[in-house]
């Protein structure tokens, strides 16, 4: 089984607003700092998304992939996972959002998980480093985003 990386971060938001933050595709480029692009595919009948294309820009990795989405709830605990459908540098690409409501639903707790698998070779704890990098990065863009009261729901629906 490949060994994944993970993170967590509070913020101070209900979990529907950090959700929305992560279900609202379009926007990523402006706040995850590495995606230039992001056009979501394909809905599920809920119309959430099932199939999104990123194009990445991470100084010397540079790459469009295309990523599944299953998305997962309950009172207690709401997750999405999603896993690489395509890429031109990677052989594989799972993560998952778990948020879990703290202080009564009023703060949130983010877990990102992250297992990514790359074409070329690399030494396991360059690629756990920059995984760890990417995790870091996104839950802090995530926080700032979603706190900044960027959780509103895009143009297109989302």
């Amino acid at each position: 089984m490949a060994e994944h990386t993970s993170s967590s971060i509070t913020v101070d938001a209900a979990p529907e607003a950090v959700m929305n933050v992560i279900s609202d595709f379009p926007r990523y480029p402006e706040w995850a700092g590495e995606v230039k692009e992001a056009e979501v595919l394909g809905r599920d009948e809920e119309g959430r998304a099932e199939q999104v294309r990123l194009l990445l820009d991470a100084g010397a990795i540079k790459d469009e992939h295309t990523l599944s989405y299953e998305w997962f709830g309950d009172p207690e605990i709401t997750e999405v996972r999603w896993s690489l459908v395509k890429s031109q540098m990677l052989r594989s690409l799972d993560g998952v959002y778990r948020l879990t409501p703290l202080a009564g639903g009023a703060r949130t707790e983010v877990m990102y998980q992250l297992t990514v698998d790359v074409k070329i070779p690399m030494l396991g704890m360059i690629k756990r480093k920059a995984e760890k990098v990417i995790i870091d990065r996104a839950l802090d863009g995530l926080k700032k985003r979603v706190e900044s009261g960027g959780a509103k729901a895009s143009e297109d629906g989302n």
